[in-house]
């Protein structure tokens, strides 16, 4: 059984997410802050690049550290859109609403899960 704080869950996680973006982009869409510039498919389709990344770096042992430290930088940089996620879902089902503000406190794991890797590749 793997280790809840192992590299290749990570980079996993992230590959699926990006695989996500690209196959359902409408849904990440929806949660881009207007206020980016280009227009929100732009950012959806430059996130899931940017996800499948980090995913290879961390599964390679060499580029470990550095893409888990930036995969938690990254983690940090999309809470604007859960956040906006979270205020959109007021005007939806109270499932979904739950679904939205419970998803917030989830960065923190993902930042910490990251950070950890990020450790453990250096002390190897």
């Amino acid at each position: 059984m793997p280790r809840v704080s192992s590299p290749l869950l990570l980079s996993g996680l992230l590959a699926g997410a990006a695989v996500a973006h690209a196959v359902a982009p409408r849904q990440f869409d929806a949660i881009v802050p207007r206020s980016l510039p280009g227009g929100p498919r732009r950012w959806t389709y430059a996130s899931g690049v940017a996800e499948l990344a980090l995913a290879a770096g961390v599964a390679h042992p060499r580029t470990r550290k550095a893409s888990a430290l930036a995969a938690a930088a990254f983690f940090v940089g999309v809470f604007p859109a859960n956040v906006k996620m979270a205020a959109d879902a007021r005007h939806r089902s109270p499932a979904f609403r739950a679904a939205a503000i419970g998803r917030l406190p989830l960065q923190v794991p993902l930042v910490l899960w990251a950070r950890k890797v990020s450790r453990e590749a250096g002390a190897g």
